[in-house]
C-alpha cells in the first residue's frame, strides 16, 4: 500500500525532531497542498520552494524523499524564484534522491555557482522538465543523464553562447526546447547540436506573438493579454503543449521573419558576441580597429518592438493546402496584425535564420511559436538551396572517407553522389583537384566545430610576448610565416612546430609593422614596411633566431620612406614593389638597386589603404582606397588612367588578385564584398553578407583553396564567414571563441593557408582592456577536440591605427 502524504509528513516532523530543528513551514504548506489535490482528483504533486530552505533544512527532507516512490505523491517539482541561502551541495543530492517523480526542476537563482552547474552537466536529472537561469555557463555541455527530459527551457541564459558537440546526445525524449535572449549566433554548429535531438519537434530562440492595434495578445484564451507579461510566461511557463501555433503567418513568398528588422537595426557585437567557455571550465591588408569608436545599440525588442502586417488568417488542413477557417474566430477575415519578436537571441538575426533551421530540422514542427507550414518548408529548401552550401563544392551528401580513397586507388572516374540534382564539381574526375575536394567534402560534414589553436611562440628570451599585428604566409615554405609587431619586430616563424626561425628586433626604428611581403623568386627574402614610413628589405638566412641586437642587418637593404605607410607589395618577378599608405600616392621602387623608381600622385580622391600586383603579370596591379573607387593599372601604360574603375557604396578597405589572375576580390566598409572580372572590370559576384550599420567595421577577405572558396571576416564581429566563390553561397560561419570572460575576440586579419585546403589563419583583436592580439589557425577539416586549450595570459591592448 502506497505510504500516504499525512504519513510522509509525520515522518517529516519526526526527523526535524531527531536533527534538532523545526519543521520549514513552506514544506508543511507544501504537504498540504498535495493532500488538497489529491482530495480534488487532480494530479498529487508535491512543490519544493527551495527559496525557503536553508542548509539546515536539508537533512529531514532528504530522509523523506528517500521514501517518495513508495507514496501517494505523483510528482515532485523544485522550484525557485529569487536568491537563496541553500548551498549547492544540499540541493543536488536532494533533487537525485526524488528520482524518477521529479517532474520540474526551474532554477533561476544564480547563487549555486559552477561547481552546481558542473555536477548537473555530469550527471544528470531524471526531471521531466529543467528550467535554468544561468550566467555561469558559456558552451553548453550536457554531458550526463537526462532520459526523462522533454522540455529544456534556457531562457536568460545570458552568457550561453554556444554548444558542445555532444551537448544533447543523452537527452532522446526532449521535444521542446527555448533559448530565448541567449547569446547563440552561430547557424551551423547550433543545427549541428539540435540534430542530435532525434525528437525534438518545438524550439524557440525569440517569442513571437501577435497583437492587435490596440496591444492587445492573441496568445491563447488561457493565457495573460496583456504583452508586458511576456517575461512572465518565458519565466513560468516555458512550453505548455498548448504553445502559439497562430496559423495567420504572413502568407508573402519574400516574406522572412527577420528581414523587416534587419534592415533597420543591427547589434554590436559588445552586446551579442560574448566569449565562450564550457561548463566545467570557470593594414598591411587589414586595417586596424578603432575600438574606442563602438556606438551603443540595443536589442530590437527593446527599441522595435513590433510591426504591422495585412494578413489574411488561414489554416493548413492536413494534406498542405491553405484553409480559409479563421484561427481563432472561426471565419474568414483580413485583419491588421502586429508581430512582436520578445527575447530574441542575435541568431534571430541571421540572414535567412528561420529559413535555414525548417530546411535543417526536418521534424521540427514549431519555430519561435510559429507553426511551420508544408509551405514554410517549400519556401525554405529554395531558399537553402539559392544561398548556402550544405557542403563544400556542391555535395548534397557526405560520402565515406574511405569509399573515396579506394576510388582513387583503382582510378575510378565517377564517385555516386546520392542525389540527381546537384553533382559536385568535376563529377567525371576531369579535374586534377577532384579527389582533394571530394575528401574535404567528406571531412567538413563532420567538422562543425573545427580546431581553432592560438599560436604559441617558442625559442625566444623575451620576456614579454609579442604583439602581432600583421602576417603572411610562405609562398613556397608550407611550415613558415612571418609575423610584424605593433613594436616594429619582424619575426619569421615556424607555425607548424611554433618555433621562431628569426627575429629582428625594432631597435626605434620602425613603428607598428603593416606591410609584409615575401619574394617567390627568392624566397629567404621579404620586404617590411611600418607606419612611420621605414621600409626594408631582409634576407632570413642572415638573421639569428634569438633576440640579439648585433649582425640582425647583415643582407638588409633600405629603401626611401614612405611616409604613413599600410601596404607593400612585390611583383611576381621580384623586380619591383610598391607602397601605399595615407595619401593618394603610390610609390615604386626597384628591389635589384634600392632606389625608388617613381610617385604616381592622385590616383584617387582619398588615401589608397592597400595597393596589389597580379600574381603572374608583373606590371599590373589594383589599388582600394576608401573614396569608395577600386581600381586596376598597368605600369606599361604609365598609370596616369587606370584600366577600369569599380565603384563601390563605402570606403574599400582592401583587394587582392585571385590565384589565377581572373578575378579581383574587394572588400569595402561593412561586409559589402565582391568578386569583379580583371579582365574588365565587369562586377562578377556580390557576397551576401548582412551589414552591421557600424562605419567603423573594416572588413577583409581572401581566397581560399585556391579560388574555390572566399573567407571574409570585420573588426566589429568575431566571426568568419566562408562563402564559394563561384556562386556566393555561404559554406560555414566560424565563431572565434575567447577563452576567459570579457575577452571576445574580433577581425584584424585572415589568410587563406595557401597550402592546406580549408586552412586559414586569423589575426583575432581582445576587446578587453589589457589585451593583445594572437594569431589564430582554424582548421575546417579538424574537430575541436584536437585544438590546444592555452592558459590565459596576459595581453596587450592593440593600436588604432589603419593599414593596408
Amino acid at each position: 500500500m502506497a505510504i500516504t502524504i499525512q504519513t510522509l509528513e509525520d515522518r517529516y516532523i519526526a526527523s526535524c525532531r531527531r536533527h534538532g530543528i523545526l519543521p520549514n513551514t513552506t514544506i508543511l504548506a507544501s504537504f498540504f497542498k498535495a493532500e488538497i489535490k489529491k482530495s480534488c482528483k487532480e494530479l498529487c504533486s508535491l512543490e519544493i520552494f527551495i527559496d525557503d530552505l536553508k542548509d539546515i533544512d536539508c537533512a529531514p527532507l532528504l530522509d523523506v524523499c528517500m521514501n517518495l516512490d513508495a507514496s501517494e505523491i505523483e510528482a515532485v517539482d523544485i522550484r525557485n524564484e529569487s536568491a537563496c541561502a541553500l548551498n549547492g551541495e544540499y540541493a543536488l543530492p536532494l533533487m537525485h534522491a526524488i528520482n524518477q517523480k521529479l517532474r520540474v526542476v526551474d532554477l533561476q537563482d544564480l547563487s549555486f555557482g559552477k561547481d552546481f552547474l558542473r555536477d548537473i552537466s555530469e550527471r544528470g536529472l531524471a526531471c521531466q522538465v529543467l528550467i535554468l537561469r544561468s550566467s555561469h555557463f558559456r558552451k553548453l555541455n550536457l554531458t550526463g543523464k537526462f532520459m526523462q527530459m522533454h522540455t529544456l527551457d534556457l531562457d536568460f541564459s545570458s552568457s550561453l553562447t554556444s554548444f558542445q558537440e555532444d551537448c544533447f546526445n543523452c537527452m532522446p525524449n526532449l521535444m521542446r526546447l527555448s533559448m530565448c535572449e541567449t547569446r547563440i549566433t552561430n547557424l551551423w554548429t547550433t543545427v549541428a547540436a539540435l540534430s542530435k535531438l532525434p525528437s525534438l519537434v518545438e524550439l524557440r530562440f525569440q517569442y513571437w506573438q501577435c497583437c492587435n492595434d490596440a496591444g492587445t495578445s492573441f496568445i491563447s484564451p488561457s493565457r495573460k493579454s496583456d504583452s508586458s507579461v511576456d517575461l512572465d510566461l518565458l519565466n513560468r511557463v516555458p512550453f505548455t503543449g498548448e504553445s502559439f501555433t497562430d496559423s495567420r503567418v504572413p502568407t508573402d513568398p519574400n516574406f522572412s521573419a527577420e528581414d523587416p528588422l534587419i534592415n533597420l537595426y543591427s547589434f554590436n557585437e559588445e552586446v551579442i558576441n560574448h566569449d565562450v567557455q564550457s561548463m566545467d571550465e570557470d593594414s598591411s591588408d587589414d586595417s586596424e580597429v578603432d575600438f574606442t569608436s563602438h556606438r551603443h545599440r540595443f536589442w530590437l525588442s527593446d527599441v522595435f518592438p513590433g510591426w504591422n502586417f495585412q494578413v489574411p488568417i488561414q489554416n493548413e488542413n492536413e494534406d498542405g493546402e491553405d484553409s480559409s477557417q479563421g484561427h481563432f474566430t472561426g471565419h474568414t477575415t483580413d485583419v491588421s496584425m502586429k508581430y512582436m519578436s520578445c527575447h530574441a537571441s542575435p541568431i534571430c538575426y541571421e540572414k535567412h535564420y528561420r529559413e535555414f533551421m525548417i530546411a535543417s530540422l526536418s521534424n521540427l514542427k514549431v519555430l519561435d511559436n510559429l507553426t511551420i507550414r508544408n509551405n514554410d518548408r517549400e519556401r525554405a529548401s529554395g531558399i537553402y538551396s539559392q544561398y548556402f552550401q550544405y557542403l563544400p563544392y556542391g555535395w548534397k551528401q557526405k560520402e565515406s572517407v574511405v569509399n573515396i580513397l579506394r576510388k582513387r586507388e583503382i582510378k575510378s572516374g565517377h564517385i555516386k553522389v546520392r542525389t540527381s540534382k546537384c553533382r559536385p564539381l568535376n563529377p567525371s574526375g576531369e579535374s586534377k583537384y577532384f579527389y582533394t575536394r571530394s575528401l574535404s567534402a567528406a571531412k567538413m560534414g563532420s567538422s562543425t566545430w573545427p580546431s581553432l589553436h592560438p599560436l604559441s611562440l617558442s625559442g625566444c628570451e623575451l620576456e614579454r610576448g609579442f604583439r602581432p599585428r600583421q602576417f603572411e604566409y610562405h609562398p613556397s615554405d608550407s611550415s613558415l610565416m612571418v609575423l610584424g609587431t605593433l613594436d616594429g619586430e619582424v619575426i619569421v616563424i615556424n607555425h607548424e612546430n611554433e618555433h621562431i626561425v628569426s627575429y629582428i628586433p625594432s631597435l626605434g626604428a620602425m613603428n607598428s609593422v603593416l606591410g609584409l611581403c615575401w619574394l617567390k623568386q627568392y624566397p629567404s627574402k621579404l620586404i617590411a614596411g611600418s607606419d612611420n614610413g621605414s621600409l626594408k628589405l631582409y634576407d632570413i638566412h642572415h638573421i639569428p633566431r634569438k633576440n640579439t641586437r648585433t649582425h640582425w642587418n647583415s643582407g638588409c637593404v633600405t629603401f626611401d620612406e614612405f611616409d604613413q605607410l599600410t601596404s607593400v607589395h612585390v611583383n611576381s618577378t621580384d623586380e619591383l614593389f610598391l607602397a601605399s599608405g595615407y595619401s593618394r600616392n603610390v610609390a615604386l621602387y626597384d628591389i635589384n638597386n634600392g632606389k625608388r623608381l617613381q610617385v604616381f600622385t592622385d590616383m584617387h580622391s582619398g588615401h589608397i589603404n592597400v595597393v596589389k600586383f597580379a600574381n603572374h603579370s608583373p606590371s599590373i596591379f589594383a589599388t582600394s582606397s576608401f573614396d569608395q573607387d577600386v581600381k586596376m593599372w598597368d605600369l606599361r601604360q604609365k598609370p596616369i588612367y587606370p584600366c577600369f574603375t569599380n565603384s563601390s557604396s563605402k570606403g574599400n578597405v582592401m583587394v587582392c588578385f585571385s590565384p589565377d589572375d581572373r578575378y579581383i576580390l574587394a572588400s569595402a566598409v561593412d561586409n559589402e564584398v565582391k568578386q569583379i572580372s580583371a579582365a574588365d572590370g565587369r562586377l562578377h559576384l556580390v557576397f551576401d553578407i548582412a551589414p552591421t550599420g557600424s562605419s567603423q567595421n573594416y572588413t577583409r577577405s581572401y581566397y581560399m583553396n585556391g579560388r574555390d572558396y572566399i573567407i571574409s571576416g570585420s573588426c566589429d564581429e568575431h566571426v568568419v564567414r566562408i562563402c564559394c566563390a563561384q556562386t556566393g553561397r555561404r559554406l560555414r560561419d566560424v565563431s572565434l571563441e575567447g577563452k576567459s570572460l570579457g575577452s571576445s575576440m574580433f577581425v584584424q586579419s585572415l589568410r587563406g593557408d595557401p597550402f592546406r585546403d580549408f586552412n586559414m589563419s586569423v589575426l583575432a583583436a581582445y576587446m578587453r582592456p589589457g589585451s593583445k592580439s594572437e594569431i589564430v589557425k582554424i582548421n575546417l577539416l579538424a574537430s575541436s577536440g584536437h585544438a590546444n586549450d592555452d592558459p590565459d595570459e596576459e595581453r596587450h591592448r592593440p593600436s588604432h591605427s589603419l593599414g593596408a
